[in-house]
């Protein structure tokens, strides 16, 4: 019974820590202005989201489509910066960029 009620509450807590988009990004990274820029990007969507949605202009299932969108341009990113010593090409921010504003769109509508 003990262990039903512990994996219980682990699943809730794991399920709010999903429910969220990327969270609070790092904005001040030296040397990385690229990605300090998209980071900005990322963290004005997710207030962005957190206002509509509180304001009612949301409804909790966009909601929870735009921060996985913001979830999955957050990993994208996660994974370029990979491939090139933690930094982004400016291709790679411009890829970053589009995603974003189409993103950004959807919270708008």
């Amino acid at each position: 019974m003990k262990k039903t009620v512990l994996t219980i509450a682990a699943f809730a807590i794991a399920s709010l820590a999903f429910a969220q988009g990327p969270g609070h990004q790092r904005t001040h990274i030296a040397h990385h202005p690229r990605v300090n820029q998209v980071n900005k990007r990322e963290d004005n969507q997710e207030k962005r989201i957190n206002t509509e949605r509180k304001e009612g202009d949301l409804t909790k299932s966009q909601a929870h489509q735009d921060r996985k969108n913001l979830r999955e341009i957050n990993q994208e990113k996660r994974d370029m910066r990979k491939q090139d010593h933690g930094h982004l090409t400016k291709a790679d921010q411009k890829a970053l960029n589009q995603q974003l504003n189409k993103n950004s769109q959807k919270i708008d509508n």
